[in-house]
């Protein structure tokens, strides 16, 4: 297979004089490790701390100990609150002082905080619009009065909204197919949506704009929408509410017709993906065919600053094979190159692991879209409302809706051209959408490193144009592209060249390598994991960057928390003893890995 050499994700220069790596024809063989603690360092903290009262926590048990650890804990006087198959794991409240004693049970696995999870879109100030609203043509799709194959596409598509709901307003007819409140423990309901955070993503996904003469549209207006609440009329709730809606996603996949599944909403990464609750739920849904798409977080600067800052990645965008997105500016112009990332977007890598996230940027500032009548957010932004019946919000919650909408254009597209054969995995969708993105560059018309862009801004038009022309039911490691494509895409005149870029693992690899059927697309594969591209390239557990970059799985990146919750509000940085040592290090990613904050980790 023709490939082209690895490209570093930014700038990154790590030293490791005193970690040895060998590499040989059979690649990077692994550096030993500390295995993760069984506390998240949220509860670790807690216990540190001697800190009273009780925690609502989620466990996840050993391959066959669940009974074992329902049992310890009925013997302990803890009622199980809810169990969750999914991720093994159950939910309970236990008491600061009984969570060490836990932890060391043989039949334990981890134990996690139930954490709260908030709604990513953030408080922009007042906007003033052009006369115009550019979504849709920005990307490359039909305006209000167009035509054309893609207008029709996703009317076979479902998409699971994890939100705060969404309220039944004309944009949507009939398409909501499903309402059900995993605060009131799963129980469908009449469609509803009092934070009115989901129905601004909903409308983004695929309102049909019915209140604006189709103005207002969404990326794939003919999709139908299934509604699972989590969250309250504050945008704020439980991580195992989330867990159970993405449990009910894959239980109802097939009877439902659900392909995609849409988490604007996050929390701060607490302990490595491999132990998160949230995380191995979003893996589940993978390995189930379903295409997950995460908000990257609205991290991307220091509190009280415009200074950019990596590491901001929230859970559940650290899922490996989970689409993390980041927001971008278009400043609702049709041409793409005065386009940027937006300084609130949070960059990667991921906290603990290192993974290289968000994996691509979407539109997500400034987004017209559906409002839920008398909902929090249209009750206390007049200045954002846009008529009576829509808002202008900002974030990567609204990108995240944009990809979503694509996915689905993308998903219909290849089963339109090619019905006899299987439905795209969720990989190959992510690679789909990674390799005809465009790269970004900013004010000095410099690209944007990796760790801030992924592999580019979506393009949707370019996407649908190369779905098309992929056949599924060839065998696996097969040339699977049917027609020659031309890898670039013409908006408003401008000849955009396709990135060309798979960002596996923490490596991105350029040339064809989405035209062929790779067994890296197949569902049981974890993104990033275990694929051997080429004979002494891993893109995996093991990653060699070059002669002196060593960064993936086997780099730990310490027990200091990038954020911590007090009540509503999101503090981060590293809980130090020096509080200097911060990760909001500037616009150089280089300064991450600077040996005062390798030192603080431990290195």
């Amino acid at each position: 297979m023709l490939l082209k050499a690895p490209r570093s994700i930014g700038t990154l220069v790590l030293v490791t004089a005193t970690v040895a790596l060998a590499v040989g024809s059979a690649g990077a063989q692994p550096i030993d490790r500390v295995s993760p603690p069984k506390l998240d360092v949220a509860l670790s903290r807690s216990v540190q701390n001697g800190e009273s009262g009780f925690r609502q926590v989620i466990i996840r048990a050993t391959p066959d100990g669940l009974p074992a650890a329902t049992a310890a804990l009925h013997g302990r006087g803890y009622a199980v609150k809810r169990v969750h198959p999914l991720i093994n794991g159950l939910e309970a409240d236990i008491p600061v002082a009984a969570l060490a004693g836990l932890s060391r049970l043989p039949f334990v696995a981890s134990i996690s905080l139930d954490a709260v999870v908030t709604a990513e879109q953030t408080a922009a100030s007042t906007y003033t619009a052009p006369s115009t609203y550019t979504l849709r043509a920005t990307l490359g799709l039909p305006g209000p009065t167009g035509t054309g194959s893609s207008t029709q596409l996703g009317s076979h598509i479902g998409i699971a909204i994890i939100d705060s709901g969404v309220a039944a307003v004309p944009d949507f007819g009939d398409r909501i197919r499903g309402f059900y409140d995993f605060t009131q423990g799963g129980r469908a309901d009449t469609p509803s949506d009092a934070y009115g955070h989901g129905t601004h993503v909903a409308g983004l996904i695929a309102g049909n704009g019915a209140l604006s003469e189709k103005r207002y549209r969404g990326v794939a207006p003919k999709a139908r929408l299934f509604a699972l609440k989590v969250l309250d009329h504050n945008g704020a709730g439980k991580t195992s509410d989330v867990i159970s809606a993405i449990s009910f996603a894959i239980e109802n996949k097939t009877r439902l017709g659900i392909d995609i599944i849409n988490l604007s909403l996050g929390h701060p990464i607490y302990e490595p993906a491999e132990t998160d609750p949230l995380v191995q739920a979003v893996e589940a849904a993978a390995r189930a065919g379903m295409v997950v798409v995460a908000s990257a977080g609205n991290h991307g600067t220091a509190p009280g600053s415009d200074t950019p800052g990596y590491a901001g990645i929230l859970s559940p965008a650290n899922a490996p094979s989970a689409i993390a997105v980041g927001a971008v500016k278009t400043f609702d112009t049709t041409i793409r190159s005065d386009d940027r990332i937006a300084a609130y977007s949070s960059r990667g890598p991921s906290w603990y692991d290192g993974f290289a996230k968000p994996d691509i940027v979407a539109p997500g500032h400034a987004l017209v879209s559906t409002a839920a009548p008398a909902s929090t957010l249209f009750s206390n932004n007049p200045a954002l409302r846009v008529g009576d019946a829509y808002l202008r919000l900002s974030g990567t919650s609204m990108a995240a809706a944009v990809v979503s909408g694509t996915a689905a254009l993308v998903l219909e597209a290849q089963r339109i051209a090619f019905p006899g054969g299987p439905s795209l995995t969720p990989n190959a969708v992510k690679a789909i959408l990674q390799f005809t993105s465009f790269r970004m560059q900013d004010d000095l018309a410099l690209d944007y490193d990796g760790l801030t862009q992924g592999a580019g801004v979506v393009n949707p038009a370019g996407a649908i144009d190369l779905a098309s022309c992929l056949d599924t039911s060839v065998p696996a490691s097969s040339w699977w592209l049917t027609t020659a494509v031309n890898p670039s895409t013409t908006i408003d005149g401008e000849v955009i060249s396709w990135a060309e870029d798979i960002v596996w693992g923490n490596t991105a690899g350029t040339g064809p390598v989405v035209y062929i059927k790779e067994l890296a697309w197949a569902e049981d594969i974890v993104w990033g994991h275990d694929i051997v591209w080429g004979s002494d390239i891993v893109w995996g557990n093991d990653i060699v960057w070059g002669s002196d970059i060593v960064w993936g799985n086997n780099i730990v990146w310490g027990d200091s928390l990038i954020g911590v919750l007090e009540g509503t509000t999101t503090v981060w940085g590293m809980v130090a003893e020096d509080p200097a040592l911060t990760v909001w290090a500037g616009l150089d990613p280089a300064a991450i890995w600077s040996g005062s904050i390798l030192t603080s980790l431990g290195f």
